[in-house]
């Protein structure tokens, strides 16, 4: 065969590979776009029925207190569900694979869309309470699992774009709870029910066609020791038998990482070796939701009424921004291979940077200067436009650019504690700095994107169109190392020309 041919090739989107991806990310990441924003529209009519069921049950109504703590217990047990589900990556995706563990967490979304569904019919807000707990679950592995799978699938000129397509299909589950949320259609008394239930059906989709589709070659062949298995799954990606060359490279990849065996949570935080890399990927996915995301969507119906936007129309504007998340990301998955992974990061959490720091002077001026809340939607849109480009796709495609096979599981179980218990923590802060410091509050989010914007500069590598071994190869010297794992000597066998790379 032609080697240009053969290069031509590796680019290849096979409609296996296409079908793979469009179902993993549906599945799964859709459900986690989707559960973050669907309990919001329909808040008052639940906080209602709590009151209504306990009324029932007791002839007293709950105490504001009890009705505010109830529902934050109910919100904040997605992000809690989503700690739990990181945890419990690293055991799952090493004993059932990455295709087996998504298959599984299907039963954390179906178990509770069910109960959702049926919670007003039960009268029973504990079922709601658990229900987020176990969709939170399933959005914890999900997020983590989904990223290495696709990541372990793509050929490494396409590991960019469809490590992209995850976080693509967040914001469009976001989206369409925000149209399903709306008002005119299942934000009402009936149907608040129905619009959690949904939840199921994506999950329904994927356990049906998912199993169809091949598990990760690496794993068949690096963690099942199983070479016909790990061909065959690649023949079938690909689209053509020659799989020698790729089988090769996860073979290499696996004799530099043999002799340290599988490396643990706690043996990645004391290997030199690995340092820069986790050192990074705390730093990215802290960034990543420190940087106020939250807190921007949180403020956004307070300053589209500070605007003069009706208070009905809040809703489609919220959904405008939406689809402004979208759209951007739909773009980042074309434009990651063409700029590169460092750029759009350095370039999102810049644009995060100054739309915080301008809405912050928008905020402090508006009640003096009468076109200023319109400066502030301005800086809403941009800061999502920023978010979307880089700081929201990108970390979680570098865990499984990073490190290689041993030591993935584990890093995407500390990246995906850290984002979770960051997640958690601003949703639980930022109520008290947004009492504290009102408008200011966004320059402790301009300042944390600045940090993250400089360590990017700083530290960061460029990881577009290389194998995880030439990735590795380049940490290796930034950890001051001669191998991949100093203690031991498995990178002497590897060939000349590897060495070199």
């Amino acid at each position: 065969m032609d080697p240009q041919a053969a290069t031509k090739k590796e680019g290849k989107l096979t409609l296996v590979l296409a079908l793979a991806t469009l179902i993993a990310a549906f599945g799964s990441s859709f459900q986690y776009g989707y559960n973050v924003a669907a309990i919001n529209s329909p808040s008052e009519l639940m906080r209602e029925f709590y009151n209504e069921t306990y009324y029932d049950r007791t002839t007293d109504y709950l105490s504001d207190f009890s009705l505010t703590l109830l529902w934050s217990v109910s919100v904040s047990m997605f992000p809690f569900g989503g700690l739990i589900g990181s945890l419990m990556v690293g055991v799952l995706v090493n004993k059932l694979g990455r295709k087996g563990t998504l298959l599984l967490n299907n039963v954390f979304s179906i178990v509770p869309a069910i109960l959702m569904g049926s919670s007003a019919v039960a009268k029973s807000f504990e079922m709601i309470i658990l229900s987020r707990l176990l969709v939170g679950i399933c959005a914890g592995l999900s997020s983590n699992v989904v990223p290495m799978y696709l990541g372990e699938l793509a050929p490494k000129n396409l590991r960019g774009a469809l490590g992209v397509v995850p976080q693509l299909f967040i914001t469009i589950g976001i989206l369409v709870a925000q149209i399903f949320g709306l008002r005119s259609l299942l934000a009402t008394e009936g149907g608040w029910p129905i619009l959690l239930g949904v939840t199921g059906i994506p999950a329904a989709v994927q356990l049906l066609l998912l199993p169809f589709f091949p598990e990760s070659p690496r794993y068949l062949l690096v963690q099942k020791k199983d070479p016909t298995a790990a061909k065959n799954a690649l023949r079938t990606l690909r689209g053509w038998a020659d799989v020698d060359s790729e089988i090769e490279e996860i073979q290499q990849e696996d004799e530099a990482e043999r002799a340290a065996g599988f490396i643990s949570v706690v043996k990645l935080f004391r290997m030199r070796a690995l340092r820069w890399q986790l050192i990074s990927v705390i730093v990215l996915m802290a960034g990543q939701q420190l940087s106020g995301v939250n807190a921007i969507y949180y403020y956004a119906d307070q300053i589209y009424l500070s605007a003069g936007v009706n208070t009905n129309d809040v809703q489609y504007v919220t959904a405008g921004t939406g689809t402004v998340n979208v759209v951007i990301t739909f773009l980042a998955v074309f434009v990651i291979e063409l700029l590169g992974r460092r750029v759009l990061l350095l370039l999102g959490f810049s644009i995060c940077c100054i739309a915080c720091c301008v809405l912050t002077a928008a905020l402090a001026l508006q009640d003096r200067i009468s076109w200023m809340p319109y400066l502030s939607i301005t800086c809403v849109i941009t800061y999502v436009i920023g978010h979307a480009l880089g700081p929201s796709p990108v970390p979680a495609l570098l865990i499984t650019e990073v490190f290689l096979q041993s030591s993935r599981s584990s890093a995407f179980m500390v990246g995906g504690s850290v984002h979770w218990l960051s997640n958690f923590t601003v949703g639980l802060i930022f109520p008290f700095i947004q009492v504290g410091l009102g408008a200011y509050s966004f320059i402790i989010f301009a300042i944390i994107c600045l940090l993250t914007t400089i360590y990017t500069f700083m530290v960061v590598p460029e990881t577009k169109a290389k194998t995880f071994m030439e990735i590795n190869q380049i940490f290796a010297k930034m950890n001051k190392v001669s191998e991949v794992h100093p203690d031991k000597e498995e990178l002497k066998d590897l060939p000349p020309s590897t060495l070199g790379q």
